[in-house]
């Protein structure tokens, strides 16, 4: 059989389909991934300092005005949109086929396609909060300052709930993330070189025999794939569900 009708006929039976994705689901609407050629771990920098530090916890605590400045200009995109892959989701989950997309992405591009049961379990770079009193604060309010944010109500430094290095995953988000995938009959898993850990290791609690793999480059877990293939994600999932999207 085709392996393009045998995903679909997959999906179409499945009773519970979860959805886990990486960097690679976002290159369509513009973001740059990490780890390619291109990615943000190849860029140089005027600074030199490189992206683990950018993003760590160590940073943000010794230096909020140079963290700030980074994050807003390299890692935050409020003008990009969903792709078409989004929409093709929010469309399944929409129907009742889709029961959970569990994501590495900070971008919240799957919520601003519509997608209703998304977890982030890196968290994002849109939602913010204030360290001192916890009030909460859109992407918007953050731009606003050239630098590091100050909560309106405590003057508090205000930052983005994302997962930054030396912190911990969300446990409740992680543990729910887990419970999905056991739970799953079909998976598709697009879009993430699957190396960062402890996301990568969510395929051990997958007990079914119908995964699915799609990422432009080979991965380490290809072998145990059900169903690979090595082409555009939003491509691929526009066939297997017979949509049309522009875009």
């Amino acid at each position: 059989m085709d392996k393009i009708k045998e995903v679909k006929k997959w999906m179409d039976d499945a009773k519970h389909l979860v959805f886990f994705g990486g960097a690679g689901t976002s290159t369509a609407s513009g973001i740059p991934d990490f780890r390619s050629e291109n990615g943000v771990y190849h860029k140089e920098r005027e600074d030199k300092l490189p992206p683990e530090f950018i993003l760590s916890h160590t940073y943000l605590k010794q230096d909020p005005d140079g963290f700030s400045k980074s994050y807003k200009k390299e890692y935050v995109f409020p003008d990009k949109e969903p792709n078409k892959l989004h929409y093709i989701l929010t469309e399944l989950e929409e129907k009742g086929v889709l029961q959970a997309i569990i994501t590495q992405n900070i971008d919240g591009l799957h919520q601003k396609a519509g997608s209703k049961n998304v977890l982030e379990i890196h968290g994002n770079m849109v939602d913010h909060y204030c360290v001192d009193c916890g009030k909460k604060f859109p992407l918007e309010y953050a731009l606003a300052f050239e630098k590091s944010a100050t909560c309106d109500e405590c003057c508090g430094f205000v930052r983005p709930d994302v997962v930054l290095y030396e912190e911990m995953l969300p446990q409740g988000v992680f543990e729910e993330a887990i419970r999905q995938v056991r739970q799953a009959d079909v998976m598709i898993v697009a879009g993430t070189s699957l190396v960062v850990y402890p996301a990568a290791g969510l395929l051990q609690y997958y007990r079914g025999n119908r995964l699915i793999l799609i990422n432009k480059q080979v991965t380490q877990m290809d072998s145990m794939a059900n169903a690979v293939f090595h082409d555009d994600i939003g491509d691929i999932l526009e066939k297997i569900t017979e949509t049309n999207h522009e875009n």
